[in-house]
């Protein structure tokens, strides 16, 4: 692996474990209950007094992030799981789900 891919990588989970924005729940992504994520990423969102947008945009966006940074990383599954999770955070703040 370059140092350059090292350096990407760590950057990466640098942002998702210390987010300025968001104080998460140590292994929220890990979890297997889609529920449990938006839950849990609901929460940090509507505690933090750092984020910089509205606690849907900042919780969607930690998600989406993870998604898209931790990638082919990710099994088949819990790619669907954390992709159902973004039905459930629409769910719970009252958004329809695509």
């Amino acid at each position: 692996m370059s140092k350059k891919h090292e350096k990407k990588n760590k950057w990466s989970q640098e942002v998702t474990e210390h987010s300025d924005a968001l104080d998460l729940e140590p292994g929220v992504f890990k979890l297997d209950d889609p529920k449990d994520i938006a839950h849990s990423l609901k929460r940090s969102a509507e505690e933090s007094d750092r984020r910089k947008s509205s606690p849907f945009r900042s919780a969607m966006s930690m998600l989406t992030f993870y998604i898209n940074r931790a990638g082919a990383g990710l099994t088949r599954k819990q790619k669907g799981v954390l992709e159902k999770a973004k039905n459930e955070l629409r769910k719970d703040f009252g958004r329809e789900p695509k």
